[in-house]
């Protein structure tokens, strides 16, 4: 069964979603470290997770799949995910070297597209353990968030938003993995076809006018005149 057709359409429904999403993220971060606004930005962060899910279907349902798009729904759920981070490490809720683990990750990733790209690979596809993590982790922040409250809401908050965290974290790391053995695997293909074809090139062989003598060590062709 064939995949959805990827165009290059800019001005697609999917599109201006992930775009208004985008436009949330500077949104979000004045909210939580500003007015400390929580709710708001609760709700900010809830209609990116909408958006998200809603620019999915409809892609698929409108065959409005494209290149851009492919670009800015994960662009867009990383930096959510480090403007909340930013936001929990500035206010004293989470530890610093939690947004260090999940940034060295991204880092290492965007590291690796030069050398994709360099073999005539794009960005990889996001795999399944990748959704899984960014999911996680965007139920994690609300409820770190939530978590700051001293009220037993506030505590049952914080177990479950550490939870997901810890899980979305790790999942986070496995899903890097499975990028880095799938663009080794990329890599290694390639150059595996690029030494067959050149291993198969034929032989070039050289013009008889210029074969030397055997017996002079001069040029044929200067002893035939």
């Amino acid at each position: 069964m064939a995949g959805p057709v990827v165009s290059d359409r800019i001005w697609t429904v999917p599109n201006l979603l992930s775009m208004l999403r985008l436009l949330g993220v500077p949104l979000f971060l004045w909210l939580v470290l500003v007015p400390q606004a929580d709710w708001w930005a609760l709700l900010v962060l809830a209609f990116a997770g909408v958006s998200d899910w809603l620019d999915g279907k409809i892609a698929r349902a409108w065959d409005q799949a494209s290149r851009l798009g492919q670009l800015l729904d994960p662009l867009a759920d990383r930096l959510y995910i480090f403007a909340a981070l930013l936001g929990l490490v500035v206010r004293g809720i989470v530890p610093w070297w939690l947004m260090a683990i999940l940034v060295v990750r991204d880092v290492l990733i965007l590291g690796a597209l030069p050398l994709l790209r360099y073999y005539g690979y794009g960005p990889l596809p996001v795999n399944f353990a990748g959704k899984a993590a960014t999911l996680c982790l965007l139920y994690a922040f609300p409820l770190l968030f939530l978590g700051g409250y001293d009220a037993l809401v506030g505590d049952v908050a914080r177990i479950m938003g550490w939870a997901f965290a810890l899980w979305g974290t790790a999942l986070y790391w496995w899903a890097g993995l499975l990028y880095a053995v799938q663009g080794l695997r990329l890599i290694s293909q390639t150059r595996r076809d690029e030494r067959a074809d050149h291993a198969a090139a034929p032989v070039e062989v050289a013009d008889s006018d210029a074969e030397f003598d055997a017996r002079d060590g001069s040029p044929r062709s200067e002893r035939e005149r």
